[in-house]
């Protein structure tokens, strides 16, 4: 029986060196730092593209590709729409980390695997969510969930990819989390032969080179062309900001109407099977490079005049326009005091 004091009963007390034991723990041999290649091998890639053009479509497929060969894929929605898994189940709502954590919250219980991942033919996929409509911040709510994916031990998980799914029409706060944070090793652009999807292609570019000067390690891998109708300024675009084509994806309406209807077509023996066989040996194989981001007259100059309205001359307004009637001149009451 102890006392109070820790000693036993009837017994010498048992002195403690706290000195010699931290002494003890000095003088052993630190672990030989590792000088062998890098065992953590995930890719992680995120992926960006005007909302609309078809990013969740090409992720769903290409994440079922990447599954059917054997690699073991995580899907994580990051828009506030949360429609990234829409596709791959089939059209049912996957429930998202934000609004799962908030009722476990008030539940007083946490958040556990099984309530946000689900799987289909070895591809994982969660959404991250977003706040009620005019609630939040859509871009605090990607930085809580991914605080939410950290306490579930992302960085732990063994995945050979993980595809992350943002919108890209705003590349700041949360949206631009991993860019500035080194969060993934690259990143991809969806875009289309129109000026808005290149506009922000454009956009994501720039965000890359702006944290590569500061010192970031992420780089553009490349861009997904979709609904290729042929005219061919996604191709000029990728060619003047040093970025290759990872696959084009026509304008074809068995592909519209297979998406349409929540099915997947990247299926090897598929009629697209070749199409996205190709895009994910050029997602696993291309390498991050830094962009040359366009200029906004150069990004115009893709397009004709006729399209853009770029053959436009400004006229710049005058204080009678904005008054609807002439200038009147009033003389100044300013005094002007001569200098001593």
């Amino acid at each position: 029986m102890s006392d109070a004091c820790g000693t036993s009963s009837g017994t010498s007390p048992i002195k403690f060196d706290l000195n010699k034991v931290l002494r003890a723990e000095a003088a052993i041999d630190p672990d030989p730092v590792p000088t062998g290649e890098a065992t953590k091998t995930t890719q992680i890639i995120a992926i960006y593209g005007k909302g609309g053009i078809g990013k969740s479509f090409t992720l769903a497929n290409l994440s079922y590709m990447m599954a059917q060969q054997g690699k073991k894929v995580l899907l994580i929605g990051c828009d506030p729409k949360s429609d990234t898994t829409s596709l791959l189940f089939g059209g049912k709502a996957c429930p998202t980390i934000i609004e799962t954590s908030s009722k476990k919250k008030l539940a007083g219980e946490e958040v556990k695997i099984g309530d946000v991942c689900f799987i289909r033919d070895g591809v994982f996929a969660m959404e991250l969510g977003g706040p009620e409509v005019g609630r939040g911040c859509g871009g605090r709510g990607i930085i809580h969930g991914f605080e939410t994916l950290e306490k579930l031990g992302f960085h732990d998980w063994g995945f050979d990819y993980v595809l992350l799914d943002f919108l890209g029409d705003v590349v700041c706060g949360g949206f631009g989390l991993p860019i500035a944070r080194d969060m993934c090793q690259k990143v991809i652009v969806v875009a289309s032969n129109d000026l808005q999807s290149l506009y922000v292609a454009n956009n994501v570019c720039s965000a890359v080179e702006y944290f590569r000067k500061l010192g970031g390690n992420v780089g553009v891998a490349g861009v997904v062309i979709n609904r290729d109708d042929g005219t061919g300024e996604a191709a000029q675009f990728a060619e003047a900001a040093g970025i290759p084509v990872l696959a084009t994806i026509p304008a074809n309406d068995d592909i519209r109407r297979k998406s349409a209807s929540y099915e997947i077509i990247g299926r090897p023996g598929s009629q697209w099977a070749p199409l996205f066989e190709e895009l994910a040996m050029n997602v696993a194989e291309a390498p991050p490079v830094r962009p040359k981001p366009m200029t906004q007259d150069g990004l115009l100059g893709l397009f004709a005049a006729d399209v853009t309205g770029r053959d436009y001359v400004m006229t710049p307004a005058t204080v009678a326009d904005m008054l609807g009637k002439d200038e009147v001149i009033k003389p100044t009451l300013e005094v002007v005091y001569d200098t001593v």
